[in-house]
């Protein structure tokens, strides 16, 4: 930044000077350094999808973000979504690009966004998913199947190809007809163009495959064609794997010479990515350091002139500002956060960074939705890609509202029902906020909830709730109250099985084990394999350092080496798993495989995790009895048992509906929420969003 610009001129807070920087791309100017990254959301595909993205989008662009860059939208049928009609015909919506009629569509979107904000630019993703499309019409350079899609893909011949190439053009054109700022294309994550560039995937012996010039030919093509097409006066990204996290992937010199070939052939900007979907690394995950992949990012600015944009993981106004100060990239990509605030920017321009509604990583409404065919939305705020159906207007009948549990529910239900103009009181009988996320925030690689709950402590004391720790509620005090309505948000309480010996002294329950009330022994077996099974099972292996706090320890722990940079990034790296001395038996009744039932996204780094550590998962287990011997059980109805020290219990939980119960007796004026009205799983998700609209409609 020039050192002439005023602290009066300065569209931000001086604490993050290097992220209120403009960029001047000669032809344009972006207001500030961060980015919306590309998220599909599944309003691509929704009938109304092209109303509520706009809503979407012009949110964030009044949010106070630089630039936007939308979700990924196929130039052509076969590298796309496909949905079949009554008639088995195939069905496209908003997720392609390739006619004027759906370029009008768009234009709702780009509109809404420069109305929010003209100084905010967005830009279309053309993504073609090429061997990972969800069509039998799939096409590849090669007819490799990808181990994550059922289908094999077609191979292209010459004309195949040129039409591939042809239809990227159309697409980046009707986009710019569109009122689009510009285009990123994705050659990256497995998709089509990404698949030309690997040797692995590319067994042509064309000009389009063999070497890697040649394999480089189509994504250079592409831009060239691309920029011809639209002019100079037009932003084309080109999104590169930085590191593909592939055995064999991509070596750095090839990473290198492409970046420095897609300047000449007409790119603005280089943004970087950090793996393919069938990579076994987690790049998105709570598990992952805050902005761990920079340092590649770096290299890459290294080597060419125009801007490079940095991802994954950078979740906080001075993370990013920290990257920038580093040197390592131009621009900062936050996509999930920006749908867990939509008011970043502006907070961080206000220096109330405290107020910012910090996306965890979790993926549970996020990614797990997407990869699942539903409509994106967010943990912690149910709003995202709900803006036009879930709305948090002031009240014009404030009430007085009695919250009793502050566990996600309760916090989710007070906060919001208190924006709104309600003078809300939240009662626990804890001595802190944040019920069930309080064990959460123990588990290594998760330690992002202390983030959630610095953001309701905050918004507690923002919307002057009256906060009652260390209280316990009952029904005589709610009944000589004179609060208008009662919301009852108690949670659960563990289950315990009825099974013989389950007050064994060696049984422990998994509250106990995670908050080290209890010992827990060399040998231990774990009653219950969801996803406290597995947190605790995490936590009692555990051993060193978390490697979501150490970029070093994380690296080692899944086969990354960042310093030498080989083929993908991990080729021939072996992990090296520090766990703790103890033997682990991860258990369950279900019949299906271990773990199964966790996030899709997430799932396999959990049970990759557990698997290198030596836990052993067993399903289809009938519990018999627990006496000194051990635990005694059926296993293909097979009697056997486990000499173990401890035996924890992640059976379940049932909810605390007691104080609900007598409220009704009382006839109160009463709701029930969270844990205390579906215990089923411990589901925050699931208590948010349902607490959010509630409070949305009192």
């Amino acid at each position: 930044m020039s050192a002439a610009i005023e602290q009066s001129e300065f569209p931000g807070h001086e604490k993050y000077r290097h992220l209120f920087t403009p960029l001047d791309l000669g032809f344009t100017k972006l207001k500030n350094r961060a980015i919306m990254g590309s998220m599909h959301t599944g309003l691509e595909e929704s009938p109304d999808g092209f109303e509520r993205m706009a809503a979407y989008f012009a949110e964030r662009a009044a949010g106070g973000v630089g630039m936007i860059i939308t979700g990924g939208i196929s130039p052509n049928e076969e590298g796309g979504l496909v949905f079949r009609d009554e008639n088995g015909a195939a069905v496209f919506a908003a997720s392609k690009l390739s006619t004027d009629e759906e370029a009008a569509g768009h234009k709702l979107i780009t509109d809404a966004v420069h109305t929010a904000d003209p100084d905010v630019k967005i830009c279309m993703q053309i993504l073609h998913m090429g061997p990972l499309a969800m069509n039998d019409g799939l096409v590849a350079p090669s007819a490799v199947k990808s181990r994550i899609n059922k289908f094999a893909p077609n191979e292209l011949d010459a004309e195949g190809i040129e039409k591939q190439i042809n239809d990227h053009v159309n697409c980046a054109r009707l986009a710019k007809k569109a009122g689009y700022d510009g285009v990123e294309i994705i050659g990256s994550a497995g998709y089509l163009i990404s698949t030309f560039l690997v040797e692995k995937t590319n067994r042509r012996t064309d000009e389009y495959g063999g070497s890697y010039e040649n394999r480089m030919r189509f994504a250079l093509e592409v831009v060239r064609r691309c920029r011809a097409e639209v002019g100079d006066d037009f932003i084309i990204i080109f999104r590169i794997a930085g590191m593909d996290m592939l055995e064999g992937g991509m070596s750095w010199d090839e990473v290198a010479l492409l970046s420095r070939e897609l300047e000449k052939a007409g790119a603005s900007i280089i943004s970087t990515h950090f793996t393919w979907h069938e990579a076994s690394v987690p790049t998105i995950a709570t598990m992952v350091p805050r902005a761990a992949f920079t340092s590649v990012t770096a290299r890459v600015r290294g080597e060419v002139s125009i801007p490079v944009i940095t991802s994954n993981r950078i979740n906080m106004p001075q993370v990013a500002e920290d990257v920038l100060i580093r040197g390592d990239a131009d621009l900062v990509s936050m996509a999930r956060p920006m749908l867990a605030d939509s008011q970043f920017m502006n907070k961080a321009a206000q220096n109330r960074a405290d107020e910012i509604n910090t996306c965890i990583a979790c993926n549970q409404a996020c990614l797990d939705h997407t990869f699942s065919g539903k409509t994106t939305s967010c943990l912690v705020n149910p709003r995202a890609c709900h803006e036009t159906l879930l709305k948090y207007e002031p009240t014009d009948n404030p009430k007085k509202i009695a919250v009793i549990g502050a566990g996600p529910a309760g916090l989710a239900y007070a906060t919001v029902a208190a924006e709104r103009g309600h003078n809300v009181s939240l009662y626990d009988a804890a001595a802190e906020i944040g019920g069930q996320f309080n064990l959460a925030k123990l588990v290594p690689g998760k330690e992002e909830f202390y983030e959630t709950l610095r953001y309701y402590n905050r918004m507690i004391e923002k919307f002057d709730i009256n906060l009652h720790l260390n209280t316990v509620v009952d029904v005589d005090m709610l009944a000589e109250s004179d609060v208008d309505h009662i919301v009852i948000a108690t949670g659960i309480s563990p289950r315990t099985p009825d099974l013989e010996g389950i007050d064994h002294p060696s049984v422990i329950g998994y509250i106990d084990a995670l908050r080290g009330n209890k010992p827990v022994g060399s040998k231990v077996a774990i009653m219950g394999a969801g996803g406290i099974g597995f947190d605790v099972a995490d936590f009692i292996s555990h051993d060193g350092p978390s490697g979501a706090e150490d970029v070093e320890v994380f690296a080692r722990e899944w086969g990354i080496d960042f310093e030498n940079h080989p083929r993908g990034g991990v080729t021939g790296i072996e992990p090296e798993v520090a766990s703790a001395p103890r033997e682990i038996f991860l258990m369950q009744r279900k019949e299906t495989a271990v773990g199964k039932g966790l996030g899709k996204t997430t799932g396999w780094t959990h049970r990759l995790t557990l698997a290198r550590r030596g836990v052993k998962m067993m399903n289809s287990i009938d519990y018999l009895k627990i006496d000194d011997r051990g635990l005694h059980f059926l296993r293909d109805n097979k009697p056997e048992c486990l000499d173990v020290d401890t035996i924890i219990v992640c059976a379940g939980q049932e909810p605390l509906r007691a104080l609900y119960d007598a409220a009704l007796t009382r006839d109160l004026p009463v709701d029930l929420i969270g844990g205390a009205f579906e215990a089923a799983e411990l589901d925050a998700k699931a208590a948010i969003y349902q607490a959010s609209h509630m409070a949305a409609a009192i």
